[in-house]
């Protein structure tokens, strides 16, 4: 559940529930879902309220409940409602006090302790020193309790992790027990306002920079849910792997600025390269950016279906016979683009560009028309087809100094021949 909808179920405003959200840090409070036997729950403290209301004495409550009657006495009278010249017992009120009484606030370890807060401190925003003494590194960019700044220059510091900071200061401090912190009471003291006396903006010091921690059960969650076993590049056929037929071919996109981008395909056998003009949609730099909205930038999962499904099918069915992608989610709809065009699709391994390797070389070549950093989105279908031919026309060494084009035609000459024969 977002912080907007839990605002909304407990009746306050988005904003309102926003900032109680950041205020925490991102961390749930750490409430046990039930006490231990040896308090009263809520549920006997309703019985109480209720037998008591009845008149029932202190010791037939107790009986009831298998409870001492000084247990009952102590409760009725320490958590019961002091608004009133008579003592009322109420069991939310009970539970209030009796919850506000079970935190027992105290001082955290580096509110008390100096040394060790100066210590976690320097390790964590410590500057970077050149040898001379001098400070190094860029300059600091203004922290707006937000994450780290995106394509931005960050203060070099020290940068210590919160665990490395813990397990060092029993080997820098071996006989002083008062130099002993956990790691999480560090990120505790980072992210949650109140608890500790280390500022928020020294999050910015860690590695993520993130402003809020992220829940752990985010971390568990499957990054690339939509590359199943049967999908993977183990499953390729073995002729995919000798380059004998021509027909499989590698694809990825390249990225531009401004979320631009240019779709390649390379195929394995004749080097032959064919670009997917992926225009923005409609809609991109007016309308809003929304959370879980459409993808305007041209290359959602099923705007990018498309266009690979009309540029691929543009090819003999005998030259597409199957498509190693990387694992990128623009082509999650990858079973309806098998569907539509017969192509079956494979996925590379986590971080192994080696697996998809004439695609990664070929997109090394096209950096020289299309440089990073810069907008994809000026060029039209015709400008990138140019390129295209371009590059289809180098001859190539792996190709005995033939060009793709002409390995290709080749090819796409026996298969036609090949077709003629069968028909007669």
């Amino acid at each position: 559940m977002s912080s907007e909808d839990a605002a909304v179920e407990i009746g306050v405003s988005q904003a309102v529930g926003t900032r109680w959200f950041r205020h925490a840090g991102g961390v749930n409070p750490c409430l046990p879902p039930t006490v231990s036997g040896r308090y009263l729950s809520f549920s006997e403290r309703e019985d109480i309220a209720i037998w008591g209301a009845q008149g029932l004495g202190v010791r037939e409550i107790a009986r009831r409940l298998g409870r001492s009657p000084s247990t009952i006495s102590r409760e009725v009278r320490r958590n019961a409602s002091t608004r009133t010249y008579h003592l009322t017992y109420k069991a939310s009120i009970a539970q209030w006090h009796a919850e506000r009484r079970a935190r027992r606030p105290r001082a955290a370890k580096l509110v008390a302790n100096e040394r060790l807060r100066d210590y976690v401190q320097e390790r964590l925003s410590g500057l970077v020193r050149a040898p001379d003494g001098r400070i190094v590194g860029p300059e600091e960019a203004p922290w707006k309790g937000r994450n780290k700044p995106h394509r931005g220059d960050r203060r070099w510091v020290e940068g210590w992790s919160p665990e490395q900071i813990a397990r060092r200061l029993p080997r820098d401090f071996p006989h002083d027990e008062t130099m002993r912190i956990s790691h999480e009471a560090i990120y505790q003291a980072l992210y949650v306002e109140g608890r500790g006396a280390l500022k928020r903006e020294l999050v910015a010091c860690l590695r993520t920079g993130r402003a809020l921690r992220v829940p752990r059960a985010r971390t568990r969650q499957t990054t690339w849910a939509h590359v199943t076993p049967e999908v993977m590049i183990s499953e390729r056929p073995a002729e995919t792997c000798d380059r004998a037929v021509p027909g499989h071919w590698e694809g990825d996109l390249l990225i531009g600025l401004e979320r631009s981008a240019i779709g390649t395909l390379v195929e394995r056998t004749t080097r032959f390269t064919m670009l997917v003009h992926l225009p923005r949609e409609a809609g991109y730099g007016t309308i809003p950016r929304t959370k879980n909205g459409p993808p305007l930038a041209g290359y959602g999962a099923i705007t990018m279906k498309n266009a690979l499904a009309s540029t691929i099918t543009t090819l003999p069915e005998q030259l597409r016979r199957s498509l190693t992608w990387d694992r990128g989610k623009e082509l999650s709809q990858h079973a309806a683009f098998t569907v539509e065009t017969g192509v079956a699709v494979y996925f590379a391994d986590p971080q192994s560009p080696w697996q998809r390797g004439t695609n990664e070389n070929t997109n090394g070549l096209l950096r020289q028309y299309f440089p990073k950093g810069t907008d994809l989105s000026r060029w039209n279908a015709e400008e990138i087809a140019a390129v295209a031919a371009t590059l289809n026309n180098r001859p190539r060494k792996i190709l005995d100094w033939r060009t793709p084009a002409e390995a290709f035609n080749e090819y796409l000459l026996l298969v036609q021949q090949a077709g003629v024969a069968t028909i007669d």
